[in-house]
């Protein structure tokens, strides 16, 4: 059995949806917090069970004979994610899981100032040291973030945003498809495995593109770190400045053509 987190969320729910066509439902299980939101699943015939990090009892419970899981990142920035992602690999060994699969990020590192970069590495390392076959699935930076990095652009003309560097800006819904296919296939992979769109882009680059979508020029300017800030609220502001900060030292710049091997054609390109 293949046992998915987070099935109620837009990336696993989506992977589940491709694994669906994959596999017979009466291999797939999902641990869900609220088994309710769930149901369109268990109509199916997935085996939903309650489960959450917080909750070790549970989590247990819902790996019941599991021979893969995929574990999905926690998205509190507010909460020990290392800690809670734990949890998660130690039910999952517990309950006799061969393989662990983990929803990482590209380029996962403790030296960076994008906060989930560390909490990402600290769980690769809790992986590393389970004994269980693990894989890391560093997906490249979800490209719907650009709608909350661009600002209002299509009514100013205008992009203005702190200095960055080439980001490989991928489509959730190709990584989420990209996991079905790791878990439905026998190909292993072992450790962490990029999967990215295939190419890097600045904001200058992503400016050029949306003059073509808008038919009329679209200026890229560079705002200072601390002005910019002033203009926002601030403690999501600084979050989004360390994205851009980890950007401009190429955290975000690998590309890799795995995705697209996994996929069996090109990753989508960013979308304005």
């Amino acid at each position: 059995m293949i046992v998915i987190t987070g099935a109620t969320g837009a990336l696993n729910g989506a992977t589940v949806e491709h694994l669906l066509e994959r596999v017979p439902a009466e291999r797939i299980g999902v641990s869900v917090r609220d088994v309710a939101k769930a149901q369109h699943f268990a109509e199916r015939g997935v085996r939903v069970r309650q489960g959450s990090y917080e909750d070790p009892a549970a989590l247990r419970n819902s790996f019941a004979g599991a021979e893969k899981v995929l574990l999905v990142s926690s998205n509190d920035p507010h909460a020990d994610g290392a800690s809670l992602h734990r949890a998660g690999i130690e039910a999952a060994v517990a309950a006799g899981a061969q393989r662990i699969l983990y929803t990482s990020h590209q380029n996962s590192r403790m030296d960076t100032p994008f906060p989930p970069g560390p909490e990402h590495a600290a769980t690769e390392r809790i992986l590393a040291e389970s004994g269980v076959a693990w894989t890391a699935l560093r997906n490249g930076f979800y490209a719907h973030s650009l709608g909350w990095l661009l600002g209002n652009w299509r009514e100013t003309g205008v992009i203005s945003a702190p200095a960055d560097g080439p980001v490989s800006w991928t489509h959730r819904a190709d990584v989420a498809e990209a996991a079905a296919v790791i878990l439905a296939g026998d190909r292993a992979f072992d450790g962490p495995v990029t999967l990215t769109a295939r190419r890097a882009v600045t904001f200058d680059d992503v400016a050029e593109i949306a003059s073509r979508v808008s038919g009329r020029e679209v200026k890229r300017v560079v705002a200072d770190d601390e002005q910019w800030i002033a203009g926002e609220s601030e403690e999501m502001a600084r979050l989004k400045l360390t994205m851009f900060q980890a950007a401009r030292q190429g955290h975000f710049a690998e590309t890799s053509p795995v995705l697209a091997e996994l996929l069996g054609r090109e990753p989508n390109d960013i979308t304005l």
